[in-house]
């Protein structure tokens, strides 16, 4: 079977742009355009919605795509797999994961990962926690680094706590506990992570039926510092995020202590491929070593 017009495919769906697909997987514009209306032909109804900013899915697409990327995701591990029955070591790996992991956890598990099997490729995407089990749900990704919360319905690796911290502006006085009440962000002046990217402070806020003005929200974890080190209000942000970034804030546990647990989220760890197999048998062992 030939793959190769699914996961183009697979790939507008994402990008919403021939231009982009033609450009990652070698194609021109036209012959994107050709092969997609030779599918839309031999299915036997539209795929996309053309308009003058891209491409989106029709109804009937959004029903055909989740299955062409659970078809691309059983053959690569079914090339996999005879790959590893052959003694050899190949394959792609596709990793959800938030920026404070790609950033502080990463880039040493890969580089410890590919010493050993340097014919497994890796690719990143980066999001909030929305955009990550999204894609874990719809096979956009081999699995995801991510914190649990209750609503996730796929198999769940757990891999670490990580402190939510008080996020102050440099200088501020620290209690002498050395902790920093929940309470005490009742009303104030806060700079909030948007939601669907951090779940988390929300929902630590929410249980200490604490309810901050929120003067600021973002989506960007370094302009949230920035706003807090320029007194434009004050926040919570995990011990992670902050990773050498705490030259202009000062940062203080929370009291109760509070904090997010972080995993590896995948629909399916029984049928997980090979060289995502290895992987996270590298990701437990070095996270629990760190």
């Amino acid at each position: 079977m030939d793959l190769k017009k699914y996961e183009l495919l697979a790939s507008v769906a994402e990008t919403g742009n021939f231009t982009i697909s033609a450009e990652r997987l070698g194609y021109t514009q036209s012959g994107v355009s050709h092969i997609i209306k030779g599918l839309e032909d031999e299915i036997g109804f539209p795929l996309f919605v053309r308009t003058r900013r891209g491409v989106s899915l029709t109804e009937n697409g959004k029903k055909i795509v989740p299955l062409i990327r659970q078809l691309l995701s059983d053959n690569s591990r079914l090339e996999q797999t005879i790959s590893a029955l052959h003694g050899l070591n190949t394959g792609s790996i596709t990793i959800g994961t938030y920026s404070s992991i790609a950033i502080n956890w990463l880039p040493k598990i890969m580089f410890e990962f590919q010493k050993d099997f340097p014919g497994i490729d890796i690719h990143m995407k980066e999001g909030g926690i929305d955009e990550i089990e999204s894609w874990i749900e719809y096979n956009n990704v081999d699995f995801g680094f991510l914190s649990k919360r209750d609503t996730q319905k796929f198999d769940w690796v757990p891999l670490d706590e990580d402190p939510l911290m008080a996020i102050l502006p440099k200088g501020s006085p620290v209690p002498e506990n050395g902790s920093y009440p929940i309470s005490a962000f009742h009303n104030q002046p806060f700079v909030m992570s948007a939601q669907g990217i951090d779940h988390d402070v929300h929902l630590a806020l929410e249980k200490a039926n604490v309810t901050p003005y929120i003067r600021f929200s973002s989506t960007d974890d370094h302009a949230i510092i920035s706003m807090v080190a320029n007194r434009l209000g004050i926040s919570i942000l995990p011990n992670l995020i902050i990773q050498g970034m705490q030259s202009n804030i000062t940062a203080i546990l929370l009291e109760p202590y509070s904090y997010r647990s972080l995993g590896i989220g995948i629909k399916s760890i029984k049928n997980i491929s090979p060289a995502a197999k290895k992987f996270l048998q590298y990701t437990k062992r070095i996270v629990e070593n760190k």
